[in-house]
């Protein structure tokens, strides 16, 4: 009813939901005002050793509520009462917090790293780990797979290459870096299939240094991020020293009170980050490393102001998918198998449902099409918990918990019914014409994009009276005759025991 060529799928199309409706989310987003104020402090006798720090405004006291500040008026109300304010430090909170590494690469977590730190597509990642997998000629060694198999759900590792990985980081970076016992990752992805390992070097030894040589660019660069990662999962937590700091500020007239919160952070042990740190996605928190160091400070200890800066921000949309944030969100759904992710994030673009600019994900006019078209016809088989609960009875089926025949027909016979009324009830869907500034060579009416058989094509407004169309791949391409202008008319002659095509 939209087009020849095209395709829906229990996991792809629910996908495409997903880019489709955060696009209307992003649309239709109505940005809020909203202001920040944030002090430059410094103690009260500085020195070199103590340098200035900041806060930034966050509660009146007594309020347990955040204070919200909607517009300049306001903000500008706060700072000038702050700016005669007496400033001290009315609360410190230190604690030590420990970071542990990440578990070795299952599938989609690769894909996801691959995709924040190498910028690799799903299906790049894939085709390069499927080549690390198989095999490839290293020096003297001769030919040597580098990785295990890399479509796993699980994290688990074989002792003997725990054993190996503890014994290289032992050697390389002392026994500081060595947790006391080894550590194991029992955390499973939703609906988890672990018939393999965690992907991880074959050879704990092999250093990506050692064999970059013998590697393309992408196969080197997606072994490097396999090897960091098993290593460091065997090397000891990261600690940090994080100090929160209160400091009241106490207007001049005394009406007010207000509460500015600073914090910091400083590395106490590197552990495992002396090696590996994790990429972040747009919805990730700041890490401890990020943060700012704070100078030694006591309670009760006064502060002097030397700037305030009042800015204003607005509130922002959902950002839109990448790959990293695509996979990662049909993973916490349960939707599909890390294994699926690459061929149907391929599948998605290959059928011109949506494209890519600068990472992201857009959808294009025919996938917001085809998405309203299955959702209004199809609401069940778009909609992600039904896919997950068909995930989890397919999961069962596979473990003989389950009949495969009440399964399907419990979901076959209600789909029958609803593919008999869309076929009745779906109207066909004409796709608008693209507009170019492109003119017909003949009749001199404006071309406009169409979709044909083969793909996309120029053709002329003036259309039936003029059949005039170009190929859209070649611009420069001459206006396409053939069997196409009045008064052509086509022949067949015999060349060599083949029929061919003529102009007369």
């Amino acid at each position: 009813k939209v087009r020849r060529g095209l395709s829906a799928g229990r996991v792809q199309s629910v996908a495409l939901r997903m880019i489709v409706e955060r696009e209307h989310e992003i649309l239709s987003f109505v940005p809020q005002e909203y202001w920040t104020i944030e002090a430059e402090l410094t103690k009260t006798s500085p020195d070199k050793k103590s340098p200035s720090f900041k806060a930034r405004l966050a509660a009146i006291k007594g309020e347990r509520k955040k204070l919200h500040l909607h517009n300049e008026n306001e903000s500008k109300r706060i700072a000038s009462e702050l700016k005669d304010s007496r400033l001290f430090v009315s609360q410190i909170k230190k604690r030590r917090l420990t970071r542990r590494p990440p578990p070795p690469f299952i599938t989609s977590t690769l894909q996801q790293e691959a995709w924040r730190k190498l910028r690799f597509t799903a299906q790049r990642t894939m085709a390069t780990a499927q080549q690390l997998y198989e095999g490839l000629p290293i020096g003297q060694e001769g030919e040597a797979g580098l990785i295990t198999y890399m479509r796993t759900d699980s994290t688990k590792v074989a002792e003997s290459a725990i054993a190996e990985a503890r014994s290289y980081i032992a050697e390389k970076y002392g026994h500081d870096f060595l947790p006391p016992h080894p550590r194991h990752f029992t955390k499973k992805a939703k609906g988890a299939q672990e018939a393999h390992e965690a992907i991880r070097p074959t050879k704990m030894w092999r250093e990506p240094d050692a064999v970059r040589s013998y590697l393309s660019s992408d196969q080197a660069k997606l072994y490097q991020l396999v090897w960091e990662r098993m290593i460091a999962s065997q090397i000891a937590d990261a600690l940090f020293d994080t100090t929160s700091v209160d400091i009241e500020a106490q207007a001049s007239d005394g009406a007010n009170s207000y509460i500015l919160k600073a914090a910091g952070s400083i590395p106490h042990f590197l552990g495992f980050l002396i090696l590996y740190s994790e990429g972040k996605d747009d919805s990730d928190s700041d890490d401890q490393e990020d943060k700012a160091r704070l100078p030694s400070l006591t309670e009760g200890e006064k502060l002097n102001l030397l700037d305030l800066l009042t800015e204003q921000h607005f509130t922002e949309p959902p950002p839109r998918y990448n790959e990293a944030t695509l996979v990662k969100t049909l993973e916490e759904n349960g939707i599909g198998r890390p294994s699926t992710y690459a061929p149907i994030i391929a599948t998605l673009r290959r059928r011109g449902y949506v494209q890519t600019k600068e990472g992201r994900f857009y959808p294009l006019d025919l996938g917001t099409t085809v998405n309203g078209v299955l959702v209004a016809h199809f609401p069940k088989i778009v909609d992600t918990q039904f896919t997950a609960h068909m995930e989890e009875e397919l999961d069962e089926i596979g473990r003989g918990k389950q009949d495969w025949v009440g399964v399907i027909k419990d979901f076959y016979t209600p789909f029958e019914e609803t593919l008999k009324k869309a076929s009745v009830e779906m109207v066909r869907i004409k796709e608008p014409d693209e507009p170019t500034d492109e003119t017909c060579p003949q009749c001199t009416k404006p071309m406009v994009i169409r979709m044909g058989r083969y793909g996309k094509f120029l053709a002329c407004t003036g259309y039936p009276k003029c059949k005039t169309t170009k190929n859209l791949a070649s611009k420069s391409d001459q206006a396409d005759d053939t069997a196409r202008r009045p008064g052509k008319a086509m022949h067949r002659k015999k060349r060599a025991g083949k029929k061919t095509r003529t102009k007369k």
